[in-house]
């Protein structure tokens, strides 16, 4: 079984619509990347993929995220959310089941993912691609093409 995770993303639905409320966080990441991923995990993943939030840790499609913020994974001092706690939540939220884990995001995500799901089966099909653009286009070729990427 495989389980794909899918980045977050600085631009949220709070900065096109403040009145938006808490949102579903298949929702709320809604700049260029995060949404391309998203929408890839939808076609190959459907039932089998989390959002991986800098703050809130690994996120179902239909958990409700409260509202805004600014917290990422590059800048310590926004206090991301840490290995230790990832592992947690991945323990109780059922994602230690998955054997194999693809992670749809670029290398910050990918190290992440290796620290938390450590002994399993890590596929990065994006890494080495070049750019966002390059990963933007690689994602919509695959989904259009039926495709999936291939490590």
């Amino acid at each position: 079984m495989r389980l794909c995770v899918v980045p977050c993303g600085s631009k949220k639905i709070w900065d096109v619509n403040p009145a938006a409320g808490p949102t579903e966080a298949r929702y709320v990441y809604i700049g260029n990347f995060a949404k391309t991923c998203r929408e890839y995990a939808e076609k190959f993943y459907p039932n089998s993929y989390v959002i991986l939030s800098a703050k809130y840790g690994f996120l179902f499609p239909d958990e409700i995220v409260p509202g805004p913020y600014n917290v990422t994974f590059k800048d310590p001092s926004t206090n991301p959310i840490g290995v230790e706690e990832l592992r947690k939540q991945a323990e109780e939220k059922g994602l230690m089941k998955y054997d194999e884990i693809v992670v749809i995001a670029g290398s910050i995500y990918a190290e992440i993912v290796r620290e938390v799901f450590k002994g399993k089966k890590i596929t990065t099909p994006l890494i080495g691609l070049g750019g966002m653009g390059q990963m933007i286009s690689s994602m919509k070729r695959a989904i259009n093409e039926g495709k999936e990427l291939l490590a």
